[in-house]
């Protein structure tokens, strides 16, 4: 095996997609293009107010969506007000990864400040079942090669993740410049000092020469803005904050439980099937359909492991570079002066709906009940949403146990104390789980969040 094992050979549309001619006459993508932006208009009437269905201001009886189900309870400390070089909002990969390097270049003063009760970030807040990188493992994981580890498997479990996390903040000695549930309040920039002054709201004051946001998109739960949630009279809990203690670690706690999951994203995608492996029942309630394509994961090959050389890791991701960005023969660079923009463009789509329509023809040939199979394909442009690659999603949807209640682009609009409600009618379940997102926003230099809309 050589040291690029496992990097896809070519990208899953050809980048070069524009230099050949299209498979099918131009009518035949005409049509499917005029369904897909049927189906996005049909989302965005439903839904007018955008980004403002959703709600990461967790207060109040929604509270408890933002709770620390792994931290405990909170550890008293003493404020601190003293002076570093770096500050990093975050523990996660972006934090880690730069704080080790500052060490390699014998910066000492730094802090992180981090909201969880460990490092991690993404991989401490996320623990729900079948949570996997999505990436090749050897590729996405920091400090591969400084650590002198090599992933169990292909696509790398969660927990796996969370450990080398963890092993990371060891080995460069970050855990004693960390302060854990611990939230930064504001971060403002004194012109006359030369620094940034840090307030948190465990009453700290702290300056720093340099502030690092690296606080990362996938840790702060949003919830989609629905009538009657705080009515449910069930249990209910967000996929970033697992409930084991309800569930049981191996799920065991479900066998005789009725379960709703809201959302059909990357997250529900891995969470599903273990949930339909164990529930008595599951409902799944899709508004849009994820992407889903073939997972090809496997065992490291641990003679390959063994021989692997300095510098492997870096090798990879150049390699990774140049497929996704490959260079032009003087043959390509002639055809695409000669072909007008918009036909690259229209060749360059084309090749997305063929792409897509496989992801179609895999979904029949997997999902048994022809109507699930129907609703589950997606309408809309490859990356569009962000794809899904699992094997077991799809299967699920076999299980007599598991039913997808699909809103044909509406979401769910009504939660009564028994469960959700479509269309007239009653979703009565004893647990439901949100595996609606998280927040994106940023902080702007006076502390106050920004959201993306």
């Amino acid at each position: 095996m050589s040291e690029t094992t496992d990097i896809l050979d070519k990208p899953l549309i050809d980048p070069l997609s524009w230099a050949s001619p299209p498979a099918k006459p131009q009518e035949y993508y005409d049509t499917i293009k005029q369904k897909f932006a049927e189906q996005r208009d049909l989302r965005l009437d439903y839904r007018p107010e955008g980004t403002g269905q959703y709600t990461s201001e967790l207060t109040g009886t929604l509270a408890k969506y933002e709770d620390d189900p792994y931290g405990g309870a909170l550890k008293p400390r003493e404020p601190i007000s003293d002076t570093v070089e770096c500050l990093f909002i975050g523990g996660g990969f972006s934090a880690l990864l730069t704080s080790a390097r500052l060490r390699e270049y014998g910066v000492e003063s730094i802090r992180i400040v981090e909201r969880g009760a460990d490092v991690g970030g993404t991989w401490y807040w996320n623990r729900y079942p079948g949570i996997a990188c999505d990436v090749p493992s050897y590729d996405y994981l920091p400090l591969l090669d400084e650590m002198g580890y090599v992933p169990k498997s292909r696509f790398a479990k969660g927990d796996e993740i969370f450990a080398h996390c963890q092993a990371i903040a060891e080995k460069y000695d970050l855990y004693k410049l960390a302060v854990f549930q611990t939230t930064v309040t504001s971060t403002v920039w004194d012109a006359e000092e030369g620094l940034w002054h840090i307030t948190t709201d465990r009453g700290d004051h702290m300056r720093a020469q340099f502030v690092i946001c690296a606080n990362g998109t996938l840790a702060k739960p949003k919830l989609t803005r629905i009538a009657g949630m705080e009515t449910f009279q069930g249990h209910s809990f967000h996929t970033s904050r697992w409930d084991y203690a309800y569930t049981k670690d191996d799920l065991s706690g479900l066998k005789d439980k009725v379960v709703g999951i809201i959302g059909t994203g990357a997250t529900a995608v891995q969470a599903v099937p273990a949930l339909g492996a164990m529930a008595k029942e599951l409902y799944v309630f899709q508004r849009t359909p994820s992407s889903i394509d073939i997972q090809d994961d496997h065992p490291t090959d641990p003679d390959w492991a063994r021989q692997l050389k300095p510098g492997w890791q870096a090798q990879r991701r150049a390699h990774m570079r140049k497929v996704m960005d490959p260079q032009l023969t003087e043959e390509q660079q002639a055809l695409r002066a000669a072909l007008p923009r918009e036909e690259r463009i229209r060749r360059q789509e084309n090749a997305n709906i063929d792409y897509v329509m496989r992801i179609h023809k895999r979904i029949d040939e997997v999902v048994k009940d022809k109507a699930t199979a129907e609703a589950l394909k997606p309408w809309y442009m490859f990356m569009c949403k962000r794809p899904c690659f699992h094997n077991e999603y799809l299967p699920t949807f076999n299980r007599p146990s598991v039913h997808l209640v699909d809103t044909h682009g509406k979401g769910i609009t009504e939660i009564t104390a028994a469960g959700p409600v479509f269309e007239g009618k009653q979703y009565e379940l004893d647990l439901l789980i949100y595996a609606t997102g998280f927040e994106v926003a940023s902080i702007t230099r006076s502390g106050v969040r920004a959201a993306w809309t």
